[in-house]
């Protein structure tokens, strides 16, 4: 009888124990960073400065973090992190060439993390920078407290899709599946937890950049992503939410594209389908369904404009504008 007694008291003590390490592990996550899964946490950034969000991805020896964000972004998401653990930050994945989700890399490095990326962020590195950096340091302190003349290039670059990191406590597959917001569009997934972060190629709003986009092929790429069993979506700007986001995302982009190539067949000009006020596009007589009203916002006519003019094949896709 005393027997059994020992042994229900050590299974209370490891149940108490373990309970206790979750709640505690909960206590200590900063009110800034929300937790979705035991060792994964996000971290909306603040649209006001513009930066991007991030997600926190805890390995058994260190942290693995999805976009370097700009530099103020990256400071206030490595204090988190040190809140969390003093586990180093080991890898930065950089999900596209954009500033908000880029340009902040110096930060993670000089602490001595790893960037890695897609071969075709990269790429649109060379394209672009470092004209995009000048422009956004003009307007930026964070940037130019760096004293850098251009952004820093990801230090690690993979081709082959997925690419894997794995130590035995956890797996993060890399992927990519073609040229979306970005032509270097990277998702970084946790399959056990059926958790995927996607960076810009989905968003949860009306934050929808298209100037580096191939809105042709773009819903393509969310409905690939998508083939993932998933339960969590972590996107680049906007609260985390669910599946219904990467439905909601390609829905959204398939009937901007489908309404604004019926116009051109139709025979309509861009000066019929958007309305310009001081060289900006304002308004737009387009509508689209109100299933996908949350991702239509003040931007919609320049979206419009995007697409009207990549399919009139007057914008080389993703070339048009200089702006990040």
């Amino acid at each position: 009888m005393r027997k059994h007694i020992r042994i229900l008291a050590v299974i209370v003590f490891a149940l108490l124990t373990s309970l206790a390490l979750l709640v505690t592990g909960a206590e200590n996550t900063p009110p800034s960073l929300t937790r979705i899964a035991p060792g994964v946490w996000f971290r909306e950034g603040d649209m006001k400065l513009g930066h991007s969000n991030n997600v926190i991805i805890e390995m058994r020896d260190y942290f693995i973090v999805v976009d370097a964000n700009f530099p103020g972004g990256a400071r206030a998401a490595l204090a988190d992190i040190r809140k969390l653990s003093s586990k180093p930050v080991k890898y930065v994945f950089i999900t596209h060439h954009h500033g908000d989700h880029a340009y902040g890399s110096a930060v993670w490095t000089m602490e001595g993390a790893t960037t890695v990326a897609y071969k075709g962020v990269l790429e649109e590195f060379k394209r672009f920078e470092p004209q995009r950096w000048k422009q956004e340091a003009q307007r930026r302190q964070d940037l130019r407290d760096l004293k850098r003349a251009g952004p820093e290039l990801p230090m690690q670059t993979f081709e082959k899709s997925p690419f894997v990191l794995a130590d035995g406590s956890r797996t993060v597959e890399f992927r990519y599946y073609g040229w979306a917001h970005t032509r270097g569009d990277g998702f970084a997934y946790l399959p056990r937890e059926q958790i995927l972060c996607t960076g810009d190629a989905v968003v949860n709003g009306p934050y929808n950049y298209t100037a580096d986009a191939n809105l042709g092929d773009w819903p393509a790429v969310v409905r690939e992503a998508a083939k993932l069993p998933v339960k969590h979506v972590l996107p680049g700007h906007g609260p985390a939410g669910g599946p219904e986001m990467l439905a909601g995302q390609e829905q959204f982009l398939a009937e901007l594209h489908k309404a604004v190539k019926t116009a051109v067949t139709r025979g309509l000009t861009l000066e019929q389908l958007v309305k310009v006020q001081d060289g900006k596009p304002v308004s737009s007589s387009l509508r689209l369904s109100p299933a996908v009203r949350r991702w239509v916002g003040d931007s919609f006519p320049v979206q419009v404009r995007d697409a009207f003019q990549e399919i009139t094949r007057r914008k080389p896709r993703g070339e048009l504008h200089s702006g990040t």
